[in-house]
């Protein structure tokens, strides 16, 4: 179970840090909320097919639907939409450092509504996690203009990852009750579609394509892999170990991302970096490691 657990998280933060650097072929052309419809339809096609040939059963109760819904508000359609606005107003490295605090989230929600214990150990790994991203991007952080439109895309950063928390409780309450991750996703991920392709509709905006080969690949790419394998494997996680342990991947994403930026885009590492970093893998192992038992 612990080596499956491992490879879970594993999946998780190194998809989820790699599709920084998709979703920038998915900007421009296309209106962000016509991506993210394109993005989680494809995805949710893919997975009702794959229950439907593996006879896996899709078939819920009215209510079912209804927390499955809430989890594709949640997870699939608006924490992402929100987002995507706030990196218009935020560097992506303010972005990061937001999302990180999904873990002190995820620990407060848990409590409220799953009546989670806190752990002081889990709330000691995340202060060195956030203090190790705020680290590695302090250059964006110091230089954090005062004005209305930094404001207006912070609180976007905060109300996106109360929805992306949010979502996680529902996810791991699904799971609780009897519904498997798959089948959730597949009709969390219509819904979510639906959600934002209705958005799409009201707010007028034209359902075109980008027909650069980047566009397509980037798309599949961020369907299959950072849609279809890390959600199923984030939400697998968060119903074995926790939703505040599992958190904890987020504050892995942007390093991973920043590796990858490392490669293709000259990305270089300075010293308050790199410190930043060591304090981000003492808080993974904290938050991920049991306490020794005391004498």
């Amino acid at each position: 179970m612990l080596t499956h657990s491992a490879t879970l998280y594993l999946a998780s933060v190194l998809i989820w840090g790699s599709t920084w650097y998709a979703i920038k072929f998915q900007l421009g052309v296309v209106a962000a909320e016509v991506s993210l419809v394109y993005r989680f339809a494809l995805a949710a096609v893919i997975l009702l097919l794959f229950c439907l040939l593996s006879g896996r059963d899709l078939k819920y109760s009215p209510r079912q639907h209804g927390f499955i819904a809430l989890q594709g508000l949640c997870l699939f359609s608006c924490n992402y939409l929100i987002f995507y606005w706030a990196t218009e107003l935020l560097t992506s490295g303010i972005v990061a450092l937001m999302f990180s605090t999904v873990i002190l989230m995820n620990i407060v929600n848990g409590a409220i509504f799953m009546r989670a214990a806190v752990s002081p150990r889990v709330m000691l790994g995340a202060a060195f996690g956030i203090a190790g991203i705020v680290a590695i991007f302090w250059s964006e952080v110091s230089g954090v203009d005062n004005n209305a439109d930094t404001w207006r895309g912070l609180w976007m950063c905060l109300v996106a990852t109360y929805f992306a928390s949010v979502g996680n409780i529902i996810s791991a309450r699904n799971q609780h009750n009897g519904i498997p991750v798959v089948q959730t996703n597949a009709w969390g991920m219509t819904y979510g579609a639906l959600i934002m392709a209705a958005y799409a509709l009201i707010s007028q905006v034209p359902f075109n394509y980008d027909p650069d080969p980047a566009y397509s690949a980037s798309l599949i790419y961020l369907s299959v892999f950072g849609s279809i394998l890390a959600f199923g494997s984030y939400l697998t996680l968060v119903g074995r170990i926790g939703a505040d342990k599992a958190a904890y991947a987020a504050v892995l994403f942007p390093v991973i991302a920043l590796g990858i930026s490392t490669l293709f885009e000259d990305y270089q590492w300075t010293f308050r970096a790199l410190c930043g970093f060591a304090l981000v893998l003492l808080g993974n192992y904290i938050v991920l490691t049991k306490q020794p038992n005391s004498g």
